[in-house]
């Protein structure tokens, strides 16, 4: 699932509230609605999935790049530090230090996604 379609889904879902039905119905712009009471529901489930997606990105990278069929030859990237890794096996702290970097990556990407979610989530309790 791409990142419109939660956009969209949570588009499609939150117009269906009371409170939008009732602001509707007072008459308020739809702009005002979109802005003020869709766009931070919606904002929330984007952040929910951004970081998702850019974790399966970096892996991705990663993994082209462990392969070599990533960025060019003599980029620096976390796949070419893993390969040097595995290329020399004698300085098992390359690979160790290639490995850990990618998982502290990954996790603290994850760890941050999580947090500014909960920021932002209207509907958290205080």
């Amino acid at each position: 699932m791409s990142l419109v379609g939660v956009v969209r889904a949570e588009f499609l879902r939150t117009r269906n509230f009371d409170y939008i039905r009732a602001a509707q119905a007072l008459g308020v712009s739809d702009r005002s609605i979109i802005l003020r009471h869709m766009l931070p529901n919606a904002m929330v489930a984007t952040l929910t999935f951004l970081p998702f997606i850019l974790c399966s990105s970096i892996t991705t990278l990663t993994s082209l790049d462990f392969l070599g069929f990533g960025l060019p030859l003599g980029s620096p990237s976390l796949g070419e530090l893993l390969l040097q890794g595995k290329n020399n096996l004698q300085a098992p702290w390359l690979g160790i230090t290639a490995f850990l970097s990618v998982a502290i990556l990954l996790s603290l990407l994850i760890f941050i996604g999580e947090a500014v979610r909960d920021a932002f989530d209207p509907n958290k309790a205080v």
